[in-house]
């Protein structure tokens, strides 16, 4: 039995839990980092004299935030001792309306957690300076300066070249059958001159530990890796946007889900994401 403060608690909270995953996911770049963020806040709402709150969701933004400032610490040293190329959770999205696509996550992670969570607050979420401030703690002309220093660092990362949804999809499928096939004629010509290849196993499942450089690096990569699959299997899951890319997921020999995402311009693939920690896959069972 729940009491009828708890209750009271819960529904004011609940229509608020997505827009505050979505500063905590954006922040942080792990799934269950932002539902942790989340569930204290929700802790620390049932604990707040309430009825003193004009704002709820400004409060729950706000403690949100401070709280993925927190952690955003500790998760530098993790990243400095992690096992190959990090990537955040991949988010699988209906279609490709994202306002912050994988790459730009990336970008993001180069940045100081207070330019971060400027940026994200002020050029993502829309929020004025004053809200900013008010939720870093910080005074309004230091966020300027934070938010501006921030968008020079990511500028780069915005998506210069969008590819329409459906054309999207059917790149996706056709990597999909061309890596798994052995196609590399069909495969080569997806690809660009300076196509980077990125594998995240964290050291929990084999994956490069670095980037692969270029069209002949990435497709002597995916020459052993169409030789493995052959062998082994690899099931399609479901095509769709993954962090606001083209992608897919799939179901591979050792039982575990894997992702990949492709970031297309000028027609060619550019960049491909691909997850293999399982740790970073779990919400997608």
């Amino acid at each position: 039995m729940t009491s009828p403060e708890a209750d009271d608690a819960a529904a004011g909270f609940g229509p608020l839990r997505p827009k505050l995953m979505r500063v905590a996911y954006r922040m942080l770049g792990s799934v269950s980092d932002a539902e942790d963020a989340v569930q204290e806040a929700f802790i620390r709402w049932m604990k707040a004299d309430r009825a003193a709150v004009r704002e709820p969701e400004a409060f729950l933004r706000r403690t949100v935030t401070r709280l993925c400032l927190d952690q955003l610490k500790s998760a530098r040293h993790k990243r400095e001792t992690y096992v190959g190329p990090w990537l955040p959770d991949p988010v699988v999205e209906e279609d490709e309306a994202e306002d912050v696509t994988l790459p730009l996550m990336l970008a993001l992670e180069r940045l100081s957690p207070l330019e971060r969570a400027a940026f994200l607050l002020h050029d993502v979420f829309g929020l004025g300076f004053d809200e900013v401030a008010a939720a870093i703690d910080r005074d309004t002309a230091a966020c300027r300066q934070l938010a501006t220093r921030a968008r020079g660092h990511v500028r780069e990362a915005r998506p210069r070249f969008t590819v329409e949804r459906q054309r999207g999809l059917e790149f996706a499928e056709a990597f999909f059958t061309a890596s798994r096939s052995g196609d590399m004629k069909a495969l080569g010509a997806m690809l660009s001159a300076d196509v980077i290849a990125h594998a995240d196993g964290g050291g929990k499942r084999p994956a490069a530990t670095q980037p692969a450089l270029g069209f002949d690096a990435v497709m002597k990569q995916y020459e052993q890796v169409a030789a493995w699959l052959r062998a082994h299997g690899s099931k399609l899951v479901r095509v769709g946007f993954i962090n606001g890319l083209p992608g897919f997921v799939t179901l591979e020999a050792d039982g575990e889900l894997q992702t990949t995402a492709l970031e297309i311009e000028d027609g060619k693939i550019a960049s491909i994401y691909v997850v293999r920690n399982p740790d970073k896959l779990r919400h997608l069972h």
